[in-house]
């Protein structure tokens, strides 16, 4: 009878510890959210369900990633793919969906069906994201490197910059909160930019980084099967 006591603390004990990574991109990524944000509740939940322990740390996208390719951290919460990004990390099967929308000012009347249809305008995007691979590498797309999506917003609705992009969960989020006063003046294009697969971006260096992803994407399928990852979703009204 008293073995299986002994075992249980030496189990939890022996259970494998992740030092998780993002930067601030509520709804998905900020501590000053429940869980964390949306994101970072899923990620934390599946790996717990796959057997590992984690802490999370929050830092601008830059560091967060040099971070990762430094083996300071293990695990980048909030990726999308890029082939650049297989250099030095291993991805996991996309958890969540982010649709990626071009904001304008209201009225501005700006039609996009096509990258060449953006070519006349200045395009305020979030510095080092990857949006898509198509436009990432369209040499006469006039991109302005921003540091927030709130910078962005404030430039298109000063007429600093044409257009916005954003994740249209972030977008709605921030026109609800921080962009607020200005959320009246500003609006979706029609056509989203992309869809992109948001995943966990695992450091190669770390030795049992395959057995990660595959225990962390089978976990977030068993969390869809049972509700617990709607449940989720839904606490953060999403």
């Amino acid at each position: 009878m008293l073995l299986p006591l002994l075992l249980l603390p030496w189990a939890a004990a022996d259970a494998e510890h992740l030092r998780l990574v993002a930067d601030t991109w509520p709804p998905f990524t900020d501590q000053r959210l429940p869980g964390n944000g949306v994101a970072v509740e899923l990620v934390t939940t599946a790996l717990s369900r796959a057997g590992y322990t984690s802490e999370y740390r929050e830092m601008p996208w830059n560091r967060a990633v040099l971070g990762l390719q430094q083996a300071d951290f293990d695990v980048l919460v909030n990726a999308w793919f890029t082939e650049e990004r297989t250099e030095f990390g291993h991805f996991s099967q996309p958890y969540l969906t982010n649709r990626i929308r071009l904001i304008q000012r209201k009225g501005a009347d700006i039609t996009f069906t096509q990258l060449s249809d953006l070519y006349p305008y200045r395009i305020a995007a979030l510095r080092g994201y990857a949006y898509s691979r198509a436009f990432d590498h369209d040499n006469n797309l006039r991109t302005v490197d921003v540091s927030s999506f709130r910078s962005a917003a404030h430039m298109v609705q000063r007429g600093r910059v044409a257009l916005a992009l954003e994740d249209e969960y972030v977008a709605r989020f921030q026109f609800s909160h921080q962009l607020k006063d200005i959320a009246d003046q500003l609006e979706f294009l029609p056509m989203p930019l992309s869809e992109n697969g948001l995943h966990i971006l695992i450091r190669l260096s770390h030795g049992k980084h395959a057995e990660i992803a595959r225990r962390f994407d089978a976990a977030i399928a068993a969390m869809r099967k049972d509700g617990s990852y709607a449940a989720i979703m839904s606490r953060h009204d999403l």
